[in-house]
């Protein structure tokens, strides 16, 4: 097999040749990321803390390394941005489930 693109916004550092959807149809972009919540009435220190843990790991040079290999791209965040980036997601998707006409089954 030979990759033809990635969907990610960004060209992939694990893969810098292939270029992304975006670069043959403006604006594609379609990614998988992972996070981490907490139940509604988590303690803000316990959130906080948290917080600034995972992202010490996610910029430790082993971890980034090893997550990079695995076509990951860390991104560290605040709970505040990834609130955000639920919320843009879920527009996002909202609208092509919309405009697909797609009906739960």
């Amino acid at each position: 097999m030979r990759p033809l693109a990635v969907t990610t916004a960004m060209r992939q550092e694990v893969l810098p040749d292939i270029p992304t959807m975006g670069e043959f149809i403006p604006g594609y972009e379609a990614t998988v990321w992972f996070g981490i919540g907490m139940p509604k009435n988590t303690p803000v220190e316990r959130i906080e803390r948290l917080n600034r843990e995972i992202n010490a790991g996610l910029v430790d040079p082993k971890i980034k390394k090893r997550l990079t290999e695995l076509g990951a791209l860390p991104m560290p965040m605040t709970p505040t941005e990834f609130g955000q980036l639920l919320t843009d997601e879920t527009e996002r998707w909202a609208k092509v489930v919309r405009s697909a006409n797609i009906k739960p089954e």
